[in-house]
């Protein structure tokens, strides 16, 4: 911990790298991926857009918000800055399409992204190099909070998305706006004060769609303040009262502030986010994978099971592992069981899959109540590293068991989507919100978002007609 009250090596060492970033500094590889990062949740925040929850939203803040200097994505709706944040941030959000650093435990693009094209949208003064470079300082910071805080953060009950988010949007918006070092501090100063969100919310309210958004207005709130001289937490991430680590965490020995700043410009997070290609929670691909491995191996239906074991790590199993009850499609997303029972009988968990009528389906809670879900001591003890990582058994009527291993799901970072799979997923999305000329013509304007002298045009592109 710190020698002084106000000591801050990791929150300063952040801001410094933060300030720092220049777009010629960062692999190449690592801008190509923050590239086709960006396009997918530009794609899941499109989709989002008619959503209900997402439109109670627009119209709820429609009526007390008369400013109309930022665009509502997928829509002809204009409001202030912090609240096109907050729902462009939900919408991102809004059908648990959208990306996860998994070791970090945060959907990174639904945070970062808002709260940055807000300011390039406003200001105009942000070339697509600047953007890049912006984005990655995002991507990279709020994963390492959460690398520091280990999976007891979530597992205590805090929604990292919602607590974690605010240091990624803080960051990325800190460098879109030019801040210099110690602005920054001040940035995530005023944006980590503001971090919350409860994960009980999983078990099916709405609210579990809005708190990226939340992040990612927090973090633009912490941007915009700084930049006009307020002041934050100088030491927010290491005061030993009242400090982010050690308030969301149940003791000093439950994280390691060595990890904020480890390999800063060399180990870069932004190669560890990885993408959804199941419309659920990031913890349940890997079980779906498993058992696509296991069809593929043996072909079977949901008749022909007798019963499915998941083994997986503590966090898993409270997070997912829990007894579907019907109550809301937010519940059903986040649910294992259901999801299992969905692929089997349907053969697949995307957006059509997930539909209110579904929620209650006797079929489907019939074939979840067959999905048992366990520890595995050995799995727990890997560490965040291996928190998706499951050992999954199916038993059939006939006798057979199958067995199957899955660390990590489809798209993951160690097997990334390719450039054709993004742009398949994010057409088959954006084509909700917007026609498939204007789809196209933002994909290839994040793709090649270096030539860009002005990179609002993104958010011009994303505006309903």
């Amino acid at each position: 911990m710190s020698d002084t009250p106000r000591d801050n090596p990791y929150t300063r060492g952040l801001a410094q790298f933060v300030s720092g970033l220049q777009y010629d500094a960062i692999p190449a590889e690592v801008r190509q991926r923050i590239r086709l990062l960006i396009l997918d949740s530009l794609g899941c925040a499109l989709y989002g857009a008619n959503l209900p929850w997402c439109r109670i939203m627009q119209e709820t803040l429609s009526k007390v918000d008369e400013s109309r200097g930022a665009a509502i994505w997928g829509t002809k709706l204009r409001l202030s800055s912090p609240h096109a944040a907050l729902i462009n941030g939900t919408q991102v959000q809004g059908f648990e399409l959208d990306d996860v650093h998994r070791q970090g435990v945060l959907h990174v693009g639904a945070v970062v992204l808002p709260a940055l094209l807000s300011i390039a949208e406003s200001r105009r003064k942000l070339t697509g190099r600047e953007f890049l470079a912006a984005a990655v300082a995002g991507y990279e910071v709020g994963p390492r909070v959460g690398v520091c805080m280990g999976p007891e953060h979530i597992a205590q009950g805090w929604h990292s998305g919602a607590t974690l988010g605010v240091f990624s949007a803080g960051a990325g918006a800190a460098r879109g706006l030019g801040l210099d070092a110690q602005k920054t501090v001040h940035a995530l100063g005023i944006a980590g004060t503001q971090a919350a969100g409860l994960m009980a919310a999983q078990y099916g309210a709405m609210v579990k769609r809005m708190h990226a958004g939340r992040s990612s207005q927090s973090g633009l709130y912490g941007a915009l303040l700084a930049e006009g001289g307020f002041t934050g937490i100088e030491n927010v991430l290491e005061s030993e009262y009242g400090g982010f680590c050690t308030t969301f965490s149940r003791s000093q020995d439950r994280f390691d502030l060595a990890e904020l700043t480890a390999g800063l410009g060399e180990v870069w997070q932004t190669m560890g986010v990885a993408l959804k290609f199941y419309s659920c929670v990031g913890s349940n691909h890997t079980t779906l994978d498993a058992l696509r491995l296991m069809q593929a191996e043996k072909p079977f239906g949901a008749e022909d099971v007798e019963k499915i074991i998941v083994r997986g790590s503590q966090v898993t199993m409270d997070h997912v592992g829990w007894k579907y009850i019907p109550s809301g499609l937010v519940s059903a997303q986040l649910n294992l069981p259901y999801c299992v029972a969905t692929l089997l009988l349907d053969g697949d968990c995307f957006v059509k899959q997930f539909t209110e009528d579904k929620v209650a389906d006797p079929e489907r809670m019939r074939i979840a109540e067959k999905v048992q879900v366990e520890e595995d001591k050995e799995i727990t003890a890997k560490g965040s590293k291996f928190r998706h990582m499951v050992r999954v058994e199916t038993h059939l009527k006939d006798g057979t068991v199958l067995k199957a291993t899955v660390e990590a799901g489809r798209g993951n970072e160690h097997n990334f989507a390719s450039e054709a799979d993004v742009v398949e997923k994010f057409r088959k999305l954006a084509v909700h919100a917007l026609p498939a000329n204007q789809v196209d013509a933002l994909a290839e304007a994040v793709l090649g978002m270096e030539k860009l002298g002005d990179a609002g045009k993104i958010v011009d592109l994303m505006v309903k007609a």
